[in-house]
């Protein structure tokens, strides 16, 4: 009698199918007709000029006739949800240009300035101020998500004039949030980055919008996000065709009731691992006290990360926004000449 044997299991992974730089179009249909036929559903991206195919889920027989396929430069096995994000895809750290100045790489960048623009004199004085200290890039912002609706909102695009006028003044390139979709091309405009606040990080029309736009995008982590979840919400940006994201670590919430968020300073080497994409630190927010941002900061450095985003107020005490968290440019001279003697043990620049 002769016994069948049992249909060798095939394990299912998490594939990135990277075309030759040189493949014709059709190439990618190959790939995405071979998948179909196997049950598994793609997509299919342009990251920087080539294909890519993003398959969730395909069998390891499938992974391995893809892989023989004439057009396919190579094969990237992941895990989790986030793929173009993932180490796996880019094992080379990736640096961002933000109008001339790196974020990654060796150097520790500062991003500092006023939580939201007040008034002509305020954000000039803060940047120069916060440039005088070493910050390389400024922040400021013209929208401002307010629990209640009848605080200070932000200025609008008056602000954002006002912050290009800064610039001009300067030289340092700035940093604004956009709330809306409909406000992206506005802020796209005059900023030279645009920052994704906590509150939107899962609004994934906003995400994708910023996605097909080339502005470099600052995507904060949700205040109850997951690393998981944080990651993928940065995949749809990169997924839309836009690259050039920078992710900051800003403080979960959680049960302590002592500080307005709690640093998650163990995500900072744990996302380094798992993501090819620079990482920040907001200390400013996850304290939400000043006294404690310098020691914050100096933890983040510790840990790893490509930089830092603080509030810098010329007075807090008269601060629209934030008041409590914001460093004087005094402190934040202090802090920086701290952060300088770490970077010089740490072999980095600042």
């Amino acid at each position: 009698m002769v016994t069948e044997k049992p249909p060798v299991a095939t394990v299912a992974t998490n594939m990135i199918v990277v075309l030759d730089p040189d493949a014709p179009d059709e190439a990618a249909s190959e790939v995405v007709d071979l998948l179909d036929a196997a049950g598994v559903d793609c997509h299919v991206v342009v990251d920087q000029g080539r294909q890519v195919v993003i398959a969730p889920g395909a069998p390891s027989d499938v992974v391995a006739a893809v892989a023989g396929l004439s057009a396919v430069e190579r094969v990237v096995k992941t895990s989790g949800p986030a793929m173009l994000v993932s180490s796996a895809y880019s094992p080379k750290r990736t640096v961002i240009d933000v109008s001339g100045v790196p974020v990654g790489g060796e150097t520790f960048v500062v991003i500092a300035g006023p939580c939201a623009v007040e008034s002509r004199d305020q954000i000039l004085e803060a940047a120069h101020a916060v440039k005088r200290h070493g910050a390389r890039l400024l922040r400021g912002d013209a929208f401002k998500p307010r629990t209640s609706p009848y605080t200070f909102q932000g200025l609008g695009e008056s602000a954002l004039k006002l912050l290009a006028d800064a610039r001009d003044e300067t030289g340092l390139p700035f940093v604004a949030e956009v709330l809306d979709t409909r406000d992206v091309e506005l802020v796209a405009g005059y900023a030279d980055m645009i920052r994704v606040g906590t509150r939107n990080m899962s609004n994934y029309a906003l995400l994708r919008e910023l996605g097909r736009q080339s502005k470099p995008v600052l995507l904060k982590r949700g205040r109850t996000a997951t690393i998981d979840e944080w990651l993928s919400a940065a995949e749809h940006v990169y997924g839309a065709g836009n690259p050039n994201i920078v992710l900051v670590e800003r403080g979960i919430r959680t049960f302590e009731p002592s500080t307005r968020n709690m640093l998650d300073i163990t995500a900072v080497p744990l996302v380094r691992q798992r993501t090819h994409l620079p990482v920040l630190v907001d200390p400013s927010h996850a304290a939400g006290d000043s006294s404690l941002v310098p020691s914050l900061a100096r933890a983040a450095m510790a840990a790893g990360a490509d930089g830092l985003m603080v509030d810098v107020h010329p007075d807090p005490a008269s601060a629209l926004v934030d008041g409590d968290q914001a460093l004087t440019p005094s402190e934040f001279g202090d802090m920086m000449n701290q952060l300088r003697a770490m970077a010089a043990a740490l072999g980095l620049a600042i």
